[in-house]
């Protein structure tokens, strides 16, 4: 499967949730991991060109990104996390609710 059809595959699971959906930074292969940090192990890796749709936003490990420096982790789904300083919000703050 090509990338291509990746990130079709991505955006058409996010289209219709109810939930925002942002890109990931372009050029980035983002790591999903099993909590808001750092140290919980990486459960998938999203494909280049990825929409992700937040459900949710929580504090975790502080992250250096192409959108800055944060500790914001956003939840993409049950039990899936990635840092939001991959993903183009548009703010630097939260966008959605908090977690939990």
């Amino acid at each position: 499967m090509s990338v291509e059809n990746d990130s079709s595959q991505v955006q058409s699971l996010a289209a219709g949730s109810g939930y925002p959906s942002y890109p990931v930074a372009p050029g980035s292969r983002l790591n999903v991991r099993s909590g808001p940090g750092t140290n919980y192990s990486v459960v998938d890796v999203l494909p280049l060109g990825a929409i992700v749709t937040l459900r949710c936003q929580c504090e975790g490990t502080t992250v250096s990104g192409p959108y800055g420096t944060t500790d914001i982790w956003d939840c993409i789904g049950n039990g899936r996390f990635v840092s939001d300083a991959y993903v183009k919000t548009g703010s630097d703050g939260y966008v959605v609710t908090h977690c939990g």
